[in-house]
């Protein structure tokens, strides 16, 4: 509706539910009181669950295929044919592609790579990409990761070139499957996997471990050869796994918790402990944090405006100083993506300036990068809490866009409807519940953005578009330490596992502007009832409940409030995480404050 100026979505603090019966469990079982309460509130009920041990995983063969996926490979490498694996241009695609690689050629196989050019060949392994490995890399077999399961037409070009094709991927498949040789996606209908929520990189790893499995059963081993070591590239899978924002359920959790072990341990690959170092962050104490908000979207980086093969390369070499100098690469790349998203930004919100949004957000300009509107469509999901799609010009009159949702809309099944009413209108699209990308020809925006927002309108209700900042309640003083913080970094947080976030009335002590754009906080809190304090311990990152002792009156805390310049008023009620500040030498609790409003 023009003449308004479009207001951000305003949050209200909604305290997280906890189970009862589950936090009583939880107790019973010796877990500390502040992560029963935590852990029951994110549906663990038992404290089993919270093993991280690789015996806990879910079975390779319960994985639709894997095992006949693993006998055709297992009879490729005997036969000596070549491989080919085709990757996507994100992390998860990067980090699969170099599972696959390392473990591959530790199983003998001739295997090399081609990852298309987002902006030249588009997503996924289209007719264009198959000429062209046909062409330069003359392969045998065709390998996807963490795409393929929409290539209909891709898998149709390989077959008549005289290459089979096998299909590693774990998006949602369309109405009709490739008629690829085989195809392993927990999603694919047939398929019973417990988790429907592997990354493409946690595909590809349980494709690794069957075919192990495969040639153990050949008794490859038996005659004194050595097995390749498939534990070691489990910081590929947790890093892959975290970067692509997929639900963290119990075996993707402990995926990541052990890739994480190794990371700490100093026994990560030479390219990611690179991206840390590049990053200006300690590996020895890494985070799932870390790999969402630091290595992810370096990596990213290269994908999104070069090449990801400069990615891949950083995962791939074993050389710590060819893999230092590619990380700079692709943290100066990951600088440039900030500038450019910046400016995006900048002009979207402009553009905004007379909107009233509705059920949804579609928005399109020519001088967009196509490498960073999914960025773009996040930061505005976020402000103004609608399904946002980001369109950027894709070159022979389409333009391609990259969209986030909210949780009470599947944004794929949103397209498949809006694509069923209006046959034609989307050239072609794919994704999930929170993230989907399509194509369009740029004289149809118009025509799909009314199109969507009537999905979106009978899709959703007024109530859904109402932003919640989901709180675990408040942390007594006792709680509020450092060594509560300390305990929960020790543990696996993330997309469907949240990171615990807590609120309190304070009082602004001071505040200051650094780096020009966040402000650095010091707040007062009154006190209030003691509690247990948290102190972490060496095993697991479990904690053991310990008396507090000394007053904590007028307790005082530094916070940062980052993206925000302006003053805030002398009591507000605050949302924050806790977070273990390390520096010169001093480690320091601090909250990152991510919700403020007047008290």
């Amino acid at each position: 509706m023009p003449g308004r100026k479009a207001r951000e979505a305003m949050s209200s603090i909604v305290i997280r539910e906890v189970d009862a019966a589950a936090r009583a469990q939880l107790l019973a079982s010796g877990v500390h009181p502040l992560l029963a309460r935590l852990y029951a509130a994110r549906g663990i009920a038992d404290a089993a669950q919270l093993k991280a041990e690789a015996a806990r995983l879910i079975p390779p063969d319960r994985l639709l295929n894997n095992e006949k996926m693993a006998a055709l490979l297992a009879d490729a490498i005997a036969a000596g044919k070549k491989l080919l694996i085709v990757a996507d241009y994100d992390a998860d695609g990067a980090t699969a592609c170099a599972v696959g690689l390392r473990a591959l050629r530790g199983f003998g196989a001739q295997v090399d790579y081609l990852v298309p050019n987002r902006f030249e060949y588009g997503y996924g392994l289209t007719p264009e990409i198959v000429r062209l490995a046909a062409t330069q890399k003359k392969p045998d077999i065709l390998i996807t990761v963490d795409n393929g399961i929409a290539s209909v037409e891709g898998v149709a070009e390989a077959a008549r070139l005289g290459m089979d094709v096998l299909v590693t991927d774990h998006h949602l498949p369309g109405d009709v499957l490739p008629a690829a040789r085989c195809i392993i996606n927990p999603n694919q209908p047939g398929c019973s996997f417990p988790s429907k929520h592997l990354a493409g990189v946690g595909v590809m790893f349980y494709l690794m471990l069957a075919l192990r499995a495969e040639f153990r059963r050949r008794g490859v081993y038996s005659e004194g050869k050595t097995e390749p070591n498939l534990s070691a590239l489990l910081d590929l899978v947790a890093l892959g796994t975290v970067a692509d924002v997929v639900r963290l359920d119990d075996n993707n959790r402990i995926l990541v918790h052990l890739g994480l072990q190794r990371m700490r341990a100093g026994r990560a690959h030479a390219g990611i402990a690179a991206l840390f170092n590049a990053a200006g962050r300690d590996i020895r104490r890494a985070a799932a944090y870390d790999l969402g908000f630091v290595a992810g979207p370096r990596l990213n980086a290269a994908g999104r405006l070069d090449d990801m093969s400069l990615g891949i390369e950083c995962l791939t070499t074993d050389d710590p100083i060819r893999a230092a100098d590619i990380a700079r690469q692709l943290d100066q790349l990951n600088r440039q993506r900030r500038n450019i998203e910046s400016g995006m930004q900048d002009s979207a919100l402009g553009a905004m300036e007379e909107i009233e949004p509705g059920f949804s957000l579609s928005l399109f300009d020519a001088q967009w990068h196509q490498g960073v509107i999914g960025i773009l469509a996040s930061r505005l999901r976020e402000r103004f809490h609608r399904p946002t799609i980001a369109f950027a010009p894709a070159g022979n009159g389409e333009i391609k866009g990259s969209g986030r949702s909210i949780p009470a809309l599947h944004l794929r099944d949103a397209l498949d409807l809006v694509s069923k009413r209006q046959p034609g209108l989307i050239l072609r699209f794919g994704g999930h519940a929170a993230a989907a990308g399509l194509s369009l020809r740029e004289a149809d925006f118009t025509a799909f953005s009314d199109a969507f927002e009537n999905a979106c309108r009978e899709l959703l209700t007024p109530q859904d578009l109402q932003r919640e900042w989901l709180s675990d309640g408040e942390l007594e003083t006792g709680e509020l330490q450092l060594a509560s913080a300390q305990c929960i970094a020790e543990e696996v947080w993330g997309q469907g596992f949240p990171e615990p976030r807590f609120h309190g009335e304070f009082t602004i002590a001071s505040q200051r502007v650094v780096g020009e754009r966040h402000l650095k906080l010091r707040l007062r809190r009154e006190a209030s009832p003691p509690g247990g304090r948290c102190e972490a311990s060496p095993l697991g990152g479990r904690c053991e409940a310990s008396p507090l002792g000394g007053s904590q009156r007028g307790q005082q805390l530094d916070a940062m409030l980052f993206g925000h310049a302006e003053p805030l008023p002398d009591k507000v009620i605050a949302g924050y995480r806790l977070s273990v500040n390390h520096y010169n030498g001093a480690v320091t609790l601090q909250l990152i404050l991510d919700h403020w409003q007047p008290a």
